[in-house]
């Protein structure tokens, strides 16, 4: 299980607000916040994301073939989230649409270039 993902970032401000606007439509609350970093979560016991100005204090970087997944509940949200990033000043890594059988996903950047996504399982239609 995974306790908590965390992000850097050299523009803190705008990282925070960025993901408070993201959090927000994916029932998320802040579960803290700090001079160094803010958190949000789902509720006890459940996977926070964390945005941080980097402990060593040295420049933020991307992770080359990382990825955060946020698992959301619907292919609308999922739409909805895409264009709400690229809005709010994201860049789009792939638009929303069906990766498979069974995913929706749209695959975002942040402000400070870290890649994410928005994915929803779509659930098999029964046998009739």
């Amino acid at each position: 299980m995974i306790n908590y993902v965390m992000v850097g970032t050299n523009r803190f401000d705008e990282a925070v607000a960025f993901y408070d606007a993201l959090m927000t439509n994916m029932g998320a609350t802040r579960v803290y916040a700090g001079e160094r970093n803010v958190g949000w979560g789902w509720g006890i016991g459940t996977s926070m994301f964390i945005v941080t100005k980097p402990f060593d204090q040295r420049p933020s970087t991307i992770g080359n073939g990382s990825m955060v997944a946020f698992d959301v509940a619907t292919p609308e949200l999922v739409d909805a989230l895409h264009a709400k990033a690229l809005k709010l000043g994201g860049t789009s890594e792939g638009d929303p649409g069906p990766r498979g059988e069974h995913l929706y996903v749209g695959y975002c950047r942040d402000l400070d270039g870290n890649k994410f996504n928005f994915i929803c399982y779509k659930q098999k239609s029964p046998v009739a």
